[in-house]
């Protein structure tokens, strides 16, 4: 007697693939976005502050991305940033030639995100919103710009080491070699972690799509500071992509059996 087989998994679809990559980063950037603008500064009470500040906003993006690891990642890979996609087809986990369309949905998706969050403020009280635009909506910046008053050296130097040692984490514990299922957990926490440091430098970027959602509707001066945060997590990525792969993935070759 014959049994059926068991169900293979299939592959996704390029086009559902594309949709988990705008659905995620949707998530994330309405979720880090809109905690910085509605809870991050909320007031005090008796005293006591209730905004989340930089710690709740860092914990927001991070437990955002791991749950978005989990819930489209097994379909698209969860990427969500073009840096983290081009860090990866850097080290060889992914095809070049699927970037620019996972790149484009991302960017979709995050400029989507922002606009929800732009549609949530309008409602809010007179002069809410007009706030939210004049402190740029969230936008990276460095110079006057910058929350803490960082020039571009350190703008410069944060995204790069910052997004370089992210995607490290990322091409780690997504290795075949890693510890199966937990690499959302430590992705999400170490991403908080890279918020804490980089917030106050230039309001943490680490991901393009991020930085062009925002910077258009700050408008103005955060457009036009807009290329270093395009530039330099990418330029981060692929070192550390081509580094990982250079350093940590080489073959070993065993001696030939006589």
């Amino acid at each position: 007697m014959s049994y059926p087989a068991a169900p293979q998994p299939t592959e996704p679809s390029l086009v559902a693939k594309l949709i988990a990559e705008l659905a995620g980063t949707f998530l994330l950037v309405f979720a880090l976005v809109g905690a910085a603008t509605f809870s991050a500064a909320f007031g005090f009470a008796d005293g006591t502050p209730l905004g989340i500040g930089f710690l709740g906003v860092a914990l927001t993006l991070g437990l955002t991305v791991m749950i978005g690891a989990y819930a489209f990642g097994p379909i698209s890979g969860g990427h969500f940033n073009p840096a983290v996609t081009l860090g990866l087809a850097a080290g060889g986990r992914f095809a070049w030639k699927d970037a620019p369309l996972y790149i484009v949905a991302q960017l979709v998706g995050a400029i989507l995100g922002a606009t929800g969050v732009f549609a949530l403020a309008s409602g809010g009280p007179a002069g809410f919103l007009d706030n939210a635009l004049a402190g740029g909506f969230v936008s990276n910046g460095y110079g006057e710009l910058s929350p803490g008053g960082f020039g571009l050296g350190s703008a410069i130097a944060a995204e790069i080491i910052i997004t370089f040692l992210f995607l490290l984490v990322i091409l780690g514990v997504t290795h075949a070699r890693a510890v199966a299922g937990f690499a959302p957990i430590a992705i999400g926490f170490t991403l908080t972690i890279m918020l804490l440091v980089t917030i106050p430098i230039d309001n943490a970027s680490l991901n393009p799509a991020r930085s062009i959602a925002t910077a258009i509707y700050g408008g103005g001066d955060w457009l036009a500071q807009i290329w270093v945060f395009i530039v330099f997590p990418i330029v981060g990525a692929l070192i550390a992509g081509f580094s990982y792969r250079f350093l940590f993935d080489s073959v070993k070759k065993l001696p030939a059996q006589h």
